[in-house]
């Protein structure tokens, strides 16, 4: 497929992810009474694999071809990155500074209770035959606590927002225990890959640099963006320079954070907490939400559906260990294929 179809086959893809999004989100908060993020996760269940592909396998393998895959999932990084990023701008840092230590508690508590739980668990999984014969019952008790103890960020985020948290002492006191709680557990993630036999310095690019960056962007970020704030001030609005500037940072924030082997989105949502408030602020929001949260933010919450396979559940045993993970966390990125959450 060349790329002009590629293209072609993505805008075609976008319209049903998006009308089937806006269908499923409405039911589910009509009759559920549940956030349209949930919707939208259905959504991609539905198109995917585990209802479309089972009913109808060559239409859904021709709305949705192999060759398009990767852009779509550059699209939905793009989409969550920029929505994480206006989450860090709604955020209240004075409301952080008077409850960091409850954060902490929170966090703490997000990744103590799930490891003990992994410690009950591992051995009955290593029975079912869930790890290979070489991983170690350490390594077992880290992956599947790691597993348990991620928190699904965004989500949180799009639930905190849709029901009218943001601003508030409750918002930012879950999402300052979330980001701890998750960047504990990667770091201990990029500790079990050292473990396995994988590059010994991812550990040590999680901890130094996704560390570095975190220090940095949290105590010198506002000094070090005050010019662009300046910059908005004196033009009394956000201009298409001052936009293609903020845009740049954020790409080079992601991609920051992705090579210390953090998730990308830390990086948005960092930024976005370390922009000065003001008019730049109010003035980015205003241009990236439409078109961030309107269409692609949906996109992002569909791909974990069509990356869903709900038939290879075919067990109750399996079954079962499934829900025990689904049912409160997400799984990290790069847990292997059939493991993941669904």
């Amino acid at each position: 497929m060349d790329l002009v179809h590629v293209g072609a086959a993505l805008a075609v893809q976008m319209v049903v992810i998006l009308g089937a999004c806006r269908l499923s989100g409405w039911l589910v908060g009509r009759f559920l009474h549940q956030p349209r993020v949930i919707g939208d996760m259905i959504a991609g269940i539905l198109l995917g694999p585990s209802l479309l592909g089972w009913l109808a396998p060559q239409a859904q393998a021709l709305l949705f071809p192999i060759e398009t895959r990767p852009l779509l999932q550059f699209v939905a990084q793009a989409g969550i990155g920029l929505y994480m990023f206006l989450v860090g701008l709604g955020f209240r840092r004075a409301h952080f500074h008077l409850q960091a230590g409850s954060a902490v508690a929170v966090s703490l508590c997000g990744i103590i209770v799930p490891f003990l739980g992994a410690v009950a668990l591992t051995p009955w999984l290593s029975a079912m035959g869930l790890f290979g014969p070489t991983v170690t019952r350490f390594e077992a008790t880290l992956f599947i606590g790691v597993a348990i103890s991620i928190t699904a960020f965004p989500v949180l985020a799009r639930i905190i927002r849709e029901r009218g948290l943001g601003g508030t002492p409750l918002a930012a006191l879950a999402l300052s225990a979330g980001a701890i709680d998750d960047a504990i557990a990667w770091s201990i993630l990029a500790i079990l890959l050292a473990c396995i036999g994988a590059d010994g310095m991812i550990a040590v690019r999680a901890l130094g640099g996704g560390g570095l960056f975190a220090i940095v962007m949290l105590f010198l970020g506002s000094r070090l963006l005050a010019p662009l704030a300046r910059w908005a001030e004196r033009e009394g609005r956000v201009t298409p320079a001052m936009l293609l500037v903020v845009l740049l940072l954020f790409g080079g924030c992601a991609w920051a954070m992705d090579m210390a082997g953090l998730h990308a989105v830390f990086g948005g949502f960092l930024l976005g907490v370390a922009m000065p408030r003001g008019i730049l602020s109010q003035g980015l929001a205003r241009r990236l939400e439409p078109t961030t949260i309107g269409l692609l933010v949906p996109i992002f919450f569909t791909i974990s559906g069509l990356n869903t396979q709900v038939t290879m559940v075919d067990s109750l045993s399996l079954a079962l260990s499934r829900w025990r993970s689904w049912r409160y966390r997400s799984w990290p990125r790069g847990a292997p294929a059939g493991r993941r959450r669904g």
